[in-house]
């Protein structure tokens, strides 16, 4: 009997390869299958409407990432993450933030193993801002398939887009290092700018240095930050809100201008404020034309935990044939 067993195993893995027909793309007369998974963490700020027929499939995973509030834990899409976390960023207590463990990677790479996927694409948050692909890659040594881990060197919907990507090129049959490529190329091509009414959380979180903290509460400065090469950094110092939401556009729309013509996208994050949100969309598809209408969506708990309360962030990509992918 026990010699049957990896026979068995093989036609049950045909088989589930076979009824993932969601997983199938046409490509001329022959279909290709797609062989390749992609796992992400919930940094990636991916819209519902785009993720939930992968996750449904099992071609996309995402992990969510812890949020501390008081003694509570929390994960992305707990029901009163928001709330709860709006709550405690005004009242000004403690929140903090954690990598996801090693063991809820290997479950998530099992798990698309034994749907029969031959590979497994890791896209996750920047290493100098999380331990989470730290995390990955220990786990990526306990499975029975080859798992590539990418560190995107980024957040957010700048990291997302990497993760449609590597779903579009697997997508179209291709194996895991060939997805990596796709997903690296767009991370590549994408910035991301951001304003904070305070500096006070980041400092808390470790993002930025103490002094800088306590200089710009001190001089009332409004920064414009960056992520760049995986690190959050300074673009310029204003004296005003007002000042500081009018300059974030001013650059993301360089940055847009400075593009092929039509080849931008643009997502717009926020937390706690998303009327002011709406409008800097708006203002920027006005000054965009060609692009495709800005994703508006909230800030990640795991990222809005260190933004904190009015955050706004402008994230600049370009086009793809991630944009293109069926679902």
């Amino acid at each position: 009997m026990a010699e049957r067993e990896p026979g068995r195993w093989l036609r049950l893995r045909d088989a589930l390869v076979r009824l993932r027909q969601q997983a199938v793309q046409d490509s001329g007369d022959q279909a290709v299958v797609v062989r390749t998974a992609v796992v992400t963490d919930s940094a990636a700020a991916l819209p519902a409407e785009w993720s939930e027929p992968l996750l449904a499939d099992g071609r996309l995973t995402v992990v969510p990432m812890p949020v501390m509030v008081g003694d509570e834990i929390y994960g992305e899409g707990d029901d009163d993450i928001a709330r709860t976390l709006s709550v405690a960023l005004a009242a000004g207590s403690v929140v903090k933030t954690s990598r996801p463990s090693p063991g809820q990677f290997e479950q998530a790479y099992r798990v698309a193993q034994d749907r029969g996927f031959e590979s497994v694409v890791s896209i996750h948050i920047s290493a100098d801002l999380s331990g989470t692909s730290d995390a990955a890659r220990l786990a990526a040594g306990r499975v029975g398939i080859p798992v590539e881990v990418l560190d995107s060197r980024t957040v957010g919907m700048a990291q997302g887009m990497g993760v449609q990507a590597a779903v579009a090129s697997a997508g179209q049959g291709a194996a895991a290092p060939e997805s990596v490529r796709a997903a690296q190329e767009c991370l590549d091509r994408t910035k991301v700018y951001f304003y904070v009414p305070s500096l006070e959380q980041l400092r808390r979180g470790g993002r930025i240095g103490t002094a800088a903290s306590v200089l710009g509460t001190m001089l009332a400065i409004k920064p414009i930050l960056a992520v760049d090469g995986g690190k959050i950094v300074p673009v310029e110092k204003v004296r005003s809100a007002a000042r500081a939401v009018a300059r974030l556009e001013e650059i993301a729309a360089a940055d847009v201008k400075s593009r092929p013509p039509g080849a931008a996208r643009i997502a717009v994050h926020h937390f706690g404020n998303q009327a002011e949100a709406r409008q800097l969309a708006e203002r920027l598809a006005e000054q965009c034309g060609g692009c495709p209408a800005p994703q508006l969506s909230s800030l990640p708990a795991v990222l809005a935990a260190h933004a904190g309360l009015g955050v706004l962030a402008v994230v600049v990509g370009e086009r793809g044939h991630s944009e293109h992918l069926s679902t």
